[in-house]
């Protein structure tokens, strides 16, 4: 029987009200428990569009107990939240506190390297690595990654980090710029790309130095040309601030590394796009992808540049790339 669900771990921890029947077979019990939840809320309706269609997308108030369908809330849900979830009314939600506009405290919270001389313009040799990059990309056999090119007006960069910033702190995430080995969690003898089951391209030489090059810039404060830009409809999303050139190294996969199976049911918190793909006709087009890299003997995930992508763009991709292990028809 398909039900509205309570906002909690799909089919775990079901609320001690929604029992109308005594639980005396164990075999049984969490069909029993699906079936006293049907019982209670088979007329719920969605408070936003009036319809008790796709029950199975239809999310309850833990306080109210109010209906919401996944897609009608702004912004929307890609799936049941794992723990316990109010709706905007029961939360009293506060407005968006933007991080302050202030080189310091970005420059802190990205432990961000102080130049001795800070100047406006770009270091010499970030310049002079993307030309050397443009020049090889016209190569038949293989072609390069190339590095991102920062925004040079450095007013600007400063608000793009402080954007990125707003949406880590209001997410509660902190932010790292390498991976991380955390005790309890994966080893880095765990993470070598020896271990893929189909193996994983090794990055060569010249891409190996690209990226360090776009470690070293971020560390100096020269980041990708991004925008995070809220959108009531659709919550965080990332946009293009300037142009950025298909197969431009965007940003890697980093943070604490663990086991996917440990993670399984965890809340999906992309920093890109969703997109409802129900109708493909009216689905945008995919403008990054997921790469893996075997760098060095380890596992390295990158996001580049899958085509041209135009100031203010908005960023899409599939954050699972060919793994289909979460639901993620809803992110791209």
């Amino acid at each position: 029987m398909v039900t509205a669900r309570k906002g909690t771990k799909a089919r775990k921890s079901i609320s001690p009200k929604l029992y109308s029947k005594k639980m005396t077979d164990s075999k049984n019990e969490e069909e029993l428990k699906y079936e006293s939840v049907g019982e209670e809320y088979s007329d719920v309706l969605c408070e936003k569009c009036g319809s008790g269609h796709r029950p199975v997308e239809l999310l309850l108030c833990d306080k109210c107990d109010r209906g919401f369908h996944l897609f009608c809330l702004s912004p929307i849900l890609a799936a049941v939240p794992k723990g316990s979830w109010l709706c905007s009314s029961c939360s009293h939600q506060k407005n968006l506190t933007n991080f302050p506009l202030d080189q310091t405290k970005i420059f802190d919270f990205f432990r961000i390297q102080r130049c001795s001389n800070p100047t406006e313009k770009l270091s010499p040799d970030c310049r002079k690595r993307r030309k050397r990059s443009s020049s090889l990309v016209v190569s038949k056999k293989r072609r390069k990654l190339l590095a991102f090119s920062p925004s040079e007006d450095s007013n600007r960069r400063l608000e793009q980090m402080a954007s990125l910033a707003t949406a880590l702190t209001t997410n509660g995430a902190e932010f790292s710029n390498e991976l991380t080995y955390v005790p309890g969690m994966a080893p880095r003898s765990a993470n070598r790309a020896i271990l893929e089951r189909d193996g994983m391209q090794v990055m060569s030489k010249d891409d190996r130095e690209t990226l360090i090059l776009c470690k070293n810039m971020m560390e100096r404060g020269e980041w990708p040309p991004l925008m995070v830009v809220f959108d009531s409809r659709e919550g965080f999303t990332v946009e293009a601030d300037r142009t950025i050139r298909d197969l431009t190294i965007i940003s890697e996969y980093v943070g604490d590394v663990d086991y996917l199976q440990n993670h399984e049911d965890d809340d999906g918190d992309s920093m890109m796009t969703l997109l409802s793909a129900t109708d493909p006709s009216k689905s945008l087009k995919q403008n990054v992808k997921c790469l893996r890299f075997d760098v060095n003997g380890e596992c390295r995930v990158l996001l580049i540049a899958s085509r041209d992508i135009k100031k203010g763009e908005r960023l899409y991709f599939d954050y699972n790339g060919y793994e289909n292990v979460y639901p993620t028809q809803h992110f791209i």
